[in-house]
């Protein structure tokens, strides 16, 4: 896990001074908002090499306006990685599927700009959203369902501390037919519903 994160007030929200802004010394996130249209979708497209067949990210502006109206929803979490130098977005990670209750968990999914791969700059974001999920968001569970032939994105969450779960057989459909897909976690070592 990285060892530097640190939390603040976000000066970069569409009006929402209420959003925490978390960063290490190289990146920051934040939450996704309507202005970084333009940006995700160029990501998409030339980056699209390195994202087929694992993911598929906004492509169009319909669909970053479907995206984005998710992301506003109680169960998910839409968050942009961004370099602290420049402001320029380099990858996204998201929340899916948030349960709270007695389960307090979250499935994610996660993309870097091909541009920025192999920088560490997503295992920065990765931990950042952990800790946002555990320590704000209180919850207990983070999953991660990789395809067994993605090492780059289970090597990701093993810098991060995810341990392996086991295979789901036929788990998720993706690019025209179902897939296996590989169970990580990363668990809130905490004995009670809610953190101290």
């Amino acid at each position: 896990m990285v060892s530097s994160l640190f939390f603040r007030k976000s000066l970069r929200t569409d009006n929402e001074e209420s959003d925490e802004e978390q960063m290490t010394s190289r990146i920051y996130i934040r939450k996704v908002r309507s202005s970084d249209k333009q940006a995700l979708i160029a990501m998409a497209h030339s980056s699209q090499h390195l994202h087929h067949p694992w993911i598929t990210p906004p492509q169009t502006a319909n669909m970053f306006r479907l995206y984005l109206r998710r992301t506003q929803r109680e169960d998910a979490e839409g968050f942009v990685c961004c370099l602290r130098q420049t402001d320029e977005i380099v990858g996204v990670v998201n929340l899916n599927d948030i349960v709270y209750g007695s389960f307090l968990s979250a499935n994610l999914s996660y993309y870097v700009d091909a541009n920025h791969q192999g920088h560490g700059y997503m295992t920065e974001a990765l931990s950042l959203v952990a800790r946002f999920s555990f320590e704000v968001l209180g919850l207990h569970r983070l999953e991660a369902a990789i395809q067994p032939g993605n090492q780059p994105s289970k090597k990701l969450v093993q810098r991060c501390g995810f341990s392996f779960e086991g295979l789901a057989h036929d788990f998720l459909f993706i690019d025209g037919q179902w897939r296996d897909h590989e169970r990580w976690a990363l668990v809130d070592l905490r004995s009670s519903l809610t953190r101290p």
